[in-house]
Order: C-alpha cells, then structure tokens, then sequence
C-alpha cells in the first residue's frame, strides 16, 4: 500500500473515532442530564470532557487492562445503558467494556451483556436529596463548590444550598467571593457560570441560587430561615476540631451532621473505602474526612498490610506549600514554616503517621512521619519506605497495586499510574486520592524492604474523598458499577 494510500486510511479512520466520541458525549450527557446515570472509564470523569480527552481516556484505559478498550465498543455499550431503565447510578463503562470482551462468546450482543450486569440495579433503595452547606469558603470550600455544582445533574444527591463566611458580606466582598470560585490559578476556571446577587445575598452559581450567609458563630444561624433543612455541614475552616467545638454546628436550626475536612479529635477520623463502613451516619453526627495526606497513603497501606503484613515503616510527605506558610520570610508560630514558601524546601512534621492509626490500628506504633514543603501551589508525593512481612518483588507488588485499582473496595482511590515522565503538574486535577506510580517502585534484594511512591492532588483528590464520605453520611449513594 504507497503512503499516501495508508495516510488518507488513517485521516479516514480518526474522522470515524472522532464522531464516535462526539456521539458517545452526547449519550453521557443525555444519561446524566435525563436519567441521573453517570458513566466514568475506570473512575474518570466523562461528563463535559472534549473529544480529544475522551480519545486520551480510552487509550490510557487500554494500557491500563492490557487489550484494546475501543471508542466503538464503549458507544455500543453506552446505547444498551441508555435503552434500559435503570435508577441513579454510577456505573464504570471501561470496567462494563473490558468484561464485555472477557466474556464475549457467552452473550450475542451488548444489549444482553448488559442487563445481564445491572440486573439487581432495581434492587437499590431510594435515596432522598440531602442539603449540604460548606461553612468556610477557602481552597477546599471552593474546590468542593465547584464539584458539587459541576455535578448537581437532576439534583437528587447533595444539593449545596448555602456559604457561610464570617464577616459582614457587602456587594463588593460578594463580587470577590464570585471571582475566587469562577477563576483559580491552580485548576482553571470553572466550567460553568456564577455571578453575584448582591440583592439576594447570594452566588448564582449554573443559575441556581447558593445563600452566602454571614456568621461568626455557627449557632447564631437559622439555615430554615433560608428553606434549609436537615441539612450536612461541611466545617472548612479549621477552627473547629474537636467535639464540643463541632458540636456548635448541631445547635444552629436546620442542621443534622457535621463533617470536617481536616483532622478531628474525640470524632471518628475516616478514610472513604477504608474505614467508613465501621460508622453509622444514623448514629453518629460528627466526623472528620481526616487529612489530604492520611487519605493518600492509608488506602495503599491497606493493601500491603492486608497482603503483605507492615512490621513497620517511615512515611516522607513532599508536599506543595499551602496558606499556612509566608509567601516572604516573616514571623510564624512554627519554626521554618516562617520562611518564604516559593523559595525553600521546608522540613516541617505531619501527624499522618498516627493519623493512619485511627482508619487501621494494626498500624499502631509501627510508622514515622515527617513533612517537606515543597515550592509548588498543588500536587504532592509521599515516599513510603516499609520493612514487609512476606518476602516481595518489584513486579509482584505492581501486579498487587493493579489488581486493586481494578477491582474491590478501593476502585476510586487507588490510581495506578503507568507513565515513565509522571511529575507532580500531570496529577493535578486527578479524583483519586491515591496515585501509584509503578515504575518509581523499588524492592530491596532480599525483598523485605519496598519503597513506593504514592502522588497526589492535595486540593483536588482531597475533595473527591471528602464528596464520597458526604455521600455516604447524607446516604445518597447511588448503585454503582465498578
């Protein structure tokens, strides 16, 4: 066949891909917007994705599993979802294609395949709306604005009706308020529209209406005032971090559980997919979604304990500099952390060791921990170096880590990253709190001692886990498919 032949066989053939991801687009948008069925591909996101990242998806998918995860074959897929009656779900197409394949000569068609699958998805409960407020509007209270209204969808999970900030609130402050949450240096602008209405009190954030209220107690506040009921508190501030400082929040009217998105004292202390179902929302009403590093490590600990067996191990987190520290060198109540964060390396501690402790207590006694801020706004790496139990290899450990990231309990928290050029700016944005990176492990010779890398985004990542644990305390979780 002469170049030219093969060439205009090639355009010919992008062309085909290219509709086809148009067409695939459009069948997610339809089941998300219609149905309240989200599809993702091996746990990332589909909804509002370009084509060319919908083409990226599918070949990292395909190295992912090793066999060919085809935009023509996740079409035929997504149209038998689409003809099925199903009720809200999230359900993970690239895992529903791989199976497919696997299985190919048991069912004649897609249609068949998948109602064979997501046949008890009737078995389901029904789940009620919950309304959510974020008290504190900072890093993470923006992050998780924006994720909650980028995936508002028919609105029959969490539903963020209020802001709350301390101070009084004047036009001027809410235009700023706006500008923060549509536009941010690290992650972009949002995808969506939100402006201020200054007569309201209120950002108009995708045209529905969130009340920016102002407060300096947070059992000063009336949330029914505003139509607000029952409604789950996500505690941003970090000014409140044990019981009886949480348990302000129940003494305001309309509110029926707290989560706080840092470390908490005297609440249980948890990491989604790994230790959420030991408590029950209908019996507890604090918790806390632990640290953005806790959440990185622990699931990948799980693993090697549950395989390997830990005896014990030193945990280094790298991490991007955060508000805490001073942009020039000036005064701070700890040491270093005074130094100006864009010019040094700081060594400072994390109690991410312990903190670990609390979501796996075999744990108990058996890591160290420390900190260094690093001069980067976002993305962070954790080298875990661990003296095992059973004796391992590289490729054993890696075969282990994908295993995991396929399949079980910890499909949305463990990412295996499969690139030799991974740097902290390629994980920014990523959803997992726990991003493996297999060509960085290493094995001693006598394959008692590993070291892994784990990344992660400590903003973004962060927030996923704390969206999943709000999930399952509001109990709005959906039937999935991973």
């Amino acid at each position: 066949m002469s170049f030219t032949k093969t060439y205009e066989k090639e355009l010919a053939f992008q062309a085909d891909r290219r509709k086809a991801s148009v067409e695939f687009s459009k069948i997610v948008s339809d089941l998300w917007y219609d149905k309240a069925i989200e599809l993702v591909l091996f746990r990332n996101q589909l909804i509002d994705r370009s084509v060319s990242e919908i083409i990226n998806l599918h070949e990292y998918a395909g190295e992912f599993v090793q066999k060919p995860i085809s935009i023509f074959d996740t079409v035929e897929i997504a149209q038998a979802i689409k003809q099925m009656t199903l009720p809200p779900a999230k359900l993970d197409i690239g895992k529903l294609t791989y199976e497919f394949h696997l299985e190919d000569d048991k069912y004649t068609n897609a249609t068949a395949f998948i109602y064979d699958k997501l046949g008890d998805a009737h078995q389901s409960r029904e789940i009620q709306p919950k309304d959510v407020v974020l008290y504190g509007f900072g890093r993470i209270g923006r992050l998780l604005a924006r994720e909650l209204m980028a995936k508002t969808g028919k609105g029959n999970q969490l539903r963020l009706r209020a802001i709350v900030t301390r101070g009084n609130s004047d036009a001027e402050i809410l235009e700023k308020r706006a500008s923060l949450l549509r536009n941010d240096s690290v992650h972009g602008d949002f995808p969506g529209t939100v402006s201020a209405d200054a007569e309201n009190q209120a950002l108009l954030i995708n045209g529905t209406t969130v009340h920016m209220i102002s407060a300096n107690a947070p059992e000063d506040i009336d949330y029914t005032a505003y139509g607000i009921k029952d409604a789950l508190i996500l505690d941003n501030t970090g000014a409140f971090r044990d019981k009886e400082q949480l348990s302000r929040h129940l003494r305001s009217k309309g509110a029926s559980h707290v989560l706080l998105t840092a470390p908490g004292k005297e609440i249980p202390n948890i990491v989604h997919g790994v230790n959420h179902k030991a408590y029950d929302p209908d019996s507890e009403q604090l918790f806390s979604a632990a640290s953005c590093t806790t959440n990185a490590i622990t699931p990948i600990l799980k693993v090697i304990e549950d395989t390997l067996g830990i005896v014990k191990g030193h945990l280094e987190t790298i991490h991007a500099y955060t508000n805490d520290q001073n942009l020039v060198d000036n005064m701070h109540s700890k040491y270093r952390r005074g130094r100006a964060a864009a010019l040094n390396m700081v060594i400072t501690e994390t109690g991410a060791g312990r903190a670990v402790a609390k979501a796996l207590p075999a744990l108990e006694g058996k890591l160290t921990s420390n900190a260094i801020r690093v001069p980067v706004p976002n993305g962070s790496l954790v080298v875990l170096n661990l003296e095992v139990e059973k004796t391992t290899s590289r490729e054993a450990i890696n075969t282990l880590m994908k295993k995991y990231a396929l399949e079980g309990d910890l499909v949305e928290q463990i990412k295996y990253a499969l690139s030799n050029e991974l740097v902290s700016s390629d994980i920014v944005g990523s959803s997992a709190p726990s991003i493996y990176d297999s060509n960085a492990t290493i094995v001693s010779a006598d394959g008692k001692n590993i070291v892994l890398y784990i990344w992660y985004d400590n903003e973004y990542g962060y927030s996923h886990q704390v969206i999943r644990l709000a999930k399952y305390i509001a109990k709005v979780r959906r039937y999935t498919y991973y």
